[in-house]
């Protein structure tokens, strides 16, 4: 078999694994923690030990406290190239942390792939100037980290995927999208799921967005970063200061294939803003496999079949 031909089946196999663990993600309720272990998620998890693989936990990428990450070895380091899976995870840009996915990340790493999980800078009382921008140009600077401390422990990478679920499914959005060109490595896939993806007060109705301009406006204004008047909502001005944290906006003919998956009854991240994304993959011919969980919220807790 040629080199050019393993490596094409090797990045399949990559990108099937990336949809294992995008349902993994799930089974282990990454965004509503329980406490139940279905059969289907035991499938997705594995003993940890030191023959399966080791972590590195609070590597430092940056200056900022919550710039740390995880990450785990697989126990076999005799191959030349391993790929890379990074899940970022849920807390609606205000909370959570790289250990709620301990579980997901152990078993990525089982099937011989180094995984990693990075904290970003949450918006709180001592962060307040926090935002889904500067929370996605925090990831953008960790994954050279990432790369250089996988190579330092003797595992060269050379393709990676990107996931997360809720705020992490937007941030693994705008890398993916945006920032995959300036990559160290080459992004072979997107795995989301209810993250959103654009930021328009008439989709935000379950937070009644769309009948109050001015808090529209200071919202938005959060996510972004910027200052987004009332006054601008609806213009070419609005478009311009809300694209940096649109993920659906930096999508193009050459964006990576992509599974995402949004709850129809999801008042967290209204259903509605999922058109833009679906559209954007859609109208430019980027291979995608979305799935709509028709009875579920924003835990995507109602559709067990759709596990399977």
């Amino acid at each position: 078999m040629s080199r050019e031909k393993k490596k094409h089946n090797r990045r399949g196999l990559f990108i099937l694994l990336c949809i294992a663990a995008f349902l993994v993600s799930f089974f282990g309720s990454i965004i509503f923690k329980v406490s139940y272990t279905s059969p289907a998620q035991a499938a997705y998890t594995v003993d940890w030990s030191d023959e399966v693989g080791t972590v590195y936990t609070d590597l430092t990428y940056g200056d900022g406290e919550a710039n740390k990450f995880d990450l785990y070895v697989p126990a076999d380091n005799t191959k030349e190239t391993y790929g890379l899976v990074v899940y970022l995870h849920a807390g609606g840009f205000t909370t959570g942390d790289k250990s709620d996915d301990v579980g997901t990340l152990q078993w990525l790493c089982s099937k011989g792939y180094v995984a990693a999980g990075i904290n970003y800078t949450l918006r709180d009382e001592d962060h307040p100037d926090a935002s889904v921008y500067s929370q996605s140009m925090e990831i953008k600077s960790s994954i050279s980290a990432v790369v250089e401390a996988a190579a330092e422990l003797g595992y060269n990478l050379d393709a990676m995927a990107i996931g997360g679920g809720s705020a992490g499914g937007t941030l693994a959005m705008l890398y993916a999208y945006r920032d995959a060109d300036e990559s160290p490595i080459p992004v072979t896939m997107l795995f989301e799921a209810v993250g959103p993806s654009s930021f328009y007060a008439e989709d935000w109705t379950s937070y009644g967005l769309d009948q109050d301009a001015e808090a529209a406006a200071y919202l938005f204004s959060v996510m972004a970063g910027t200052e987004i008047t009332a006054d601008i909502l609806g213009t070419e001005e609005y478009e311009e200061a809300i694209k940096p944290i649109s993920g659906y906006m930096w999508v193009t003919e050459n964006s990576v294939p992509t599974v995402c998956a949004y709850g129809a009854y999801d008042k967290v991240c209204p259903f509605e803003t999922a058109k833009w994304l679906v559209n954007a993959l859609e109208e430019n011919g980027v291979t995608y496999e979305y799935i709509e969980f028709p009875h579920s919220g924003h835990a995507l807790q109602n559709d067990n079949k759709l596990y399977l």
